[in-house]
């Protein structure tokens, strides 16, 4: 009875309502408002989970990073924001803040790099400004003027030819420049502000404070760029191997028309060509990280640069390969199969080499007999070479032999390539592979 009333006065009011039943016989009237909830909740729930998919495919680091940073910009407003430490710094606060937005890296190294050149700079340009000033003011207007504007000349001219040497320009740029700019802030603020020695002071210690955050939360599930140097060499072998693998499969596709044949993905190739910079900086940063898992002070990162320039060089051998083998002058399809099985063997074993050789690094053992491998390798090709004269015509002479030697070019970089590594690996003490029984 009473739930016909309430079904009419729901037709009254124009509201719509489905009717559930459920197990005992009971139905249960869900009313256009329930509805719409049920939407939201399941609209909801898609959006979290959406988002959750982004974050996923984020990279953590940059994700800890950034908020690594928001926790040091919030540490060091502390000193504005505190009234006790606002009354012992004031307004020389800002150089903390302007410290940690300048210094903080993404690589703990490169924190540290920036944070070590910017003390020193500042201590040195700090103190010979100091000096110069202090000069410039018992030589009295005239002669302070000239003082001001001998040294700037000097020290501007001298520090910044300084930064063009290699040397220093890899390690110490930063550093050098901080050096020039706080000696002509101090040297000509010194000639209109009174104690100038207090203030050099107090921004020097608010510079140490801002340093000093920033290290702290650097350190804090630390990104070290020796880790990331470390790995992204390890990879490069890989890379390179599947480029190689690839661009033998694409040779000997027996498909005629060319044109539906799938295209060789060369972009991992191609980011190891362009890795010379980051490769140098990641290793400049690595040198000023402490100690940290398998790497102790002082280790070979410069080894590290040796063998990614020789991955450059293969890799550039690689794309010359690619090119080599879309020549309109290398052999029909059917007259490729006549060395296809050697030089798939061939290939084969160029990559489980590198790849063994990724490994090697990436565990830091180290992985014998590479050597004798790729000799055993060189010999084949040159008989494949020699085989290859028989051909019926010269174009297709030209085009195998031409085929044939790059591939032994490549031999030749990879045995090299096994050289570094086994140097890398006695220099870093890697372990000796245990082989299976």
């Amino acid at each position: 009875m009473f739930h016909n009333i309430w079904k009419k006065h729901q037709k009254s009011e124009g509201m719509s309502s489905n009717v559930v039943p459920v197990p005992n016989g009971e139905n249960i009237t869900i009313s256009q408002h329930d509805q719409n909830m049920q939407k939201l909740k399941v609209s909801f729930i898609n959006i979290v989970s959406s988002l959750k998919e982004r974050i996923g495919k984020l990279d953590m680091k940059k994700v800890i990073h950034s908020v690594k940073v928001g926790i040091a910009l919030v540490l060091v407003s502390l000193l504005y924001l505190l009234d006790p430490l606002f009354q012992k710094v004031g307004q020389n606060a800002m150089w903390a803040i302007m410290t940690v937005v300048v210094v903080f890296e993404f690589f703990a190294g490169a924190t540290l790099s920036k944070g070590v050149n910017r003390a020193i700079g500042t201590i040195l340009g700090g103190g010979l400004g100091c000096l110069a000033a202090i000069l410039a003011d018992k030589s009295g207007e005239i002669g302070g003027a000239l003082v001001v504007g001998i040294s700037v000349i000097i020290i501007g001219v001298g520090a910044t030819y300084t930064r063009s040497i290699p040397s220093v320009k890899k390690r110490y740029d930063y550093g050098v420049m901080i050096f020039i700019l706080t000696f002509s802030l101090v040297v000509v603020s010194g000639v209109r502000a009174d104690k100038i020695m207090k203030l050099a002071g107090e921004r020097l210690s608010n510079i140490g404070m801002g340093f000093a955050v920033c290290i702290f939360t650097s350190f804090i599930y630390p990104i070290w760029a020796g880790d990331e140097l470390h790995s992204s060499t390890a990879t490069k072998f890989d890379k390179l191997a599947t480029s190689i693998q690839g661009c033998l499969d694409e040779y000997f596709e027996i498909a005629n028309d060319k044109e539906k044949q799938p295209a060789m993905d060369m972009s991992g190739c191609k980011s190891v060509l362009h890795s010379k910079s980051s490769d140098e900086s990641l290793a400049n940063f690595a040198k000023w990280e402490p100690w940290h898992g398998k790497f102790g002070f002082s280790y070979s990162w410069e080894k590290y640069l040796i063998i990614g320039e020789v991955l450059r060089e293969l890799a550039a051998m690689v794309l010359s390969f690619k090119a080599c083998i879309q020549s309109v002058r290398q052999p029909s399809p059917t007259e490729r199969e006549s060395i296809r099985e050697p030089c798939e063997k061939i290939g084969l074993s160029l990559a489980t080499i590198l790849k063994e050789l990724g490994e090697s690094i990436r565990d830091m053992k180290i992985y014998r007999a590479k050597i004798l491998v790729t000799q055993c390798i060189r010999r084949e090709l040159i008989s494949l070479l020699v085989n290859s004269e028989n051909n019926s015509t010269d174009e297709t002479t030209l085009g195998l032999s031409s085929f044939i030697f790059q591939i032994l070019e490549m031999v030749d970089k990879v045995e090299l390539l096994a050289k570094k590594v086994e140097e890398l690996g006695e220099i870093a003490h890697f372990q000796n592979k245990k082989l299976d029984v």
